[in-house]
């Protein structure tokens, strides 16, 4: 998508000059925008209403009660596309120590129920935030067993799976049973390429998937494509420590992850899928 002046001119920005594609993700069109106040970071969606962005909008005002994240300038639609603008953050490097701080400050946060007041529907894997007393449930019911509904649909499973997965499932309300699990405010998609530092080396959370859960759902992300250093961990445990066991519980929320990527890429994540599910 090229985006016309006569586009551009419609934001409502001071003379907006050039827009440079950037990369954004598999989700949404990307622009670095030159701007008569400086840059700034578009984010578009062709022939969507402006409600495709009301999420990521949420998710960034919740998330900067306790850590940095990109200003909100403007969010709206034009000739029929969504469009999001957001601060544009020059990068540069910090302490992962502070980064885990910063996570901890975010799970500090709580509500009184899981969930989240808004749905995510961006994407192909939609994720329903209904509110819920009780954490195994929202998080079976509303995250794993739809992932796993989806993966049979595009014959993604087989019956050996489905009877793994039985088992995991039990053993996920057995291992949950007459634990204190608090609401605690999350990232919902915490991996490295979701932080940055600042240039002054701020600790910043961007791309948020926000809800209300178990804070051991976000730290099973950090877990599973690297990018983060033992140091992210000890500033984690310095402000907010894991209760005890949360290492053997880690893997039943890598499932989740695991599953959505068996989803949306296929059999390529069959075997680390099969892996965890085979722990039990």
């Amino acid at each position: 998508m090229t985006l016309s002046a006569d586009w551009l001119a419609q934001l409502p920005l001071p003379q907006v000059t050039a827009a440079t594609p950037v990369s954004g993700g598999d989700i949404n069109l990307a622009y670095r925008l030159t701007t008569a106040e400086g840059p700034a970071f578009l984010l578009v969606q062709p022939h969507t209403p402006a409600s495709f962005y009301s999420h990521e909008v949420a998710g960034l005002k919740a998330l900067g009660q306790a850590v940095n994240v990109p200003d909100v300038l403007a969010t709206g639609n034009i000739d029929g596309d969504a469009y999001l603008v957001l601060e544009f953050l020059e990068t540069g490097h910090g302490s992962q120590y502070e980064l885990g701080q910063a996570v901890a400050r975010v799970h500090r946060i709580t509500a009184p129920q899981f969930g989240f007041d808004q749905d995510n529907l961006v994407g192909k894997l939609p994720k329903h935030n209904t509110w819920q007393d009780d954490w195994t449930t929202f998080y079976l019911n509303q995250r794993l067993d739809p992932l796993v509904k989806r993966a049979q649909e595009h014959h993604l499973w087989n019956a050996n799976r489905q009877a793994a997965y039985d088992r995991v499932r039990q053993h996920i309300v057995t291992e949950n049973t007459g634990r204190k699990i608090v609401p605690s405010l999350l990232h919902g998609d915490l991996w490295s390429g979701n932080y940055l530092f600042t240039a002054d080396g701020t600790p910043t959370l961007i791309d948020p998937d926000v809800l209300y859960g178990d804070r051991e759902f976000d730290i099973a992300m950090t877990t599973i494509f690297g990018g983060f250093t033992a140091d992210f961990y000890r500033g984690y445990q310095d402000a907010y420590p894991f209760d005890p066991g949360y290492t053997d519980r880690l893997a039943h929320y890598q499932l989740y992850y695991l599953l959505a990527h068996l989803n949306l890429f296929g059999e390529t994540y069959g075997g680390a899928v099969d892996e965890v599910l085979s722990r039990g």
